[in-house]
């Protein structure tokens, strides 16, 4: 019944931010309340099992707060990557090469969102992710010298600061 009540109550309020300013009561008209007080109703049934699991972890404030410090720092990343791309596709200075990193994440959620966010930053894609040991392959656009000294890479270099902030958020 908690997982059928707090997935309901965060698709209301996902329904609720992604349709503010299209009504005529407030931000929202009386329909558009009710469609998706349903809608997040239904999507609640069907989806309990999905977004709940055993563990209520994620409903703690702090890991949404870290989350959104988190996508901030992201997107400062994203910026750097895309001039750095963007460096080396005018002077073609580029090392390619596919590179193995244990950031020692013990969560699914926690390497899917290492993975999902190296894949979104320009310049590395997430290639494989060993499922035993999270570990992942990663291709990078420009692999340095003194990253490769270390088997497996030290994800510092490949994924900057994310894993310290993605324990935060899952784990």
């Amino acid at each position: 019944m908690i997982a059928f009540i707090v997935t309901t109550i965060v698709c209301f309020i996902a329904y609720l931010l992604l349709t503010t300013g299209s009504g005529n009561l407030g931000l929202w008209s009386i329909e558009e309340i009710i469609f998706g007080l349903v809608l997040s109703i239904l999507a609640g049934f069907v989806a309990k099992n999905l977004f709940v699991k055993k563990s209520l972890r994620m409903l703690n404030p702090v890991r949404w707060g870290a989350f959104i410090v988190y996508l901030f720092y992201f997107f400062y990343e994203m910026a750097k990557a895309n001039f750095d791309v963007a460096y080396r596709v005018i002077t073609g200075k580029i090392n390619p090469g596919i590179v193995k990193i244990s950031p020692g994440l013990k969560t699914d959620l926690g390497a899917a969102m290492l993975a999902n966010s190296i894949t979104l930053t320009p310049g590395t894609l997430s290639v494989d992710i060993d499922e035993d040991s999270n570990d992942l392959y990663i291709h990078w656009i420009n692999v340095k010298d003194e990253a490769l000294k270390k088997k497996p890479v030290d994800p510092k270099y490949v994924s900057a600061g994310f894993v310290k902030w993605i324990r935060r958020i899952a784990e």
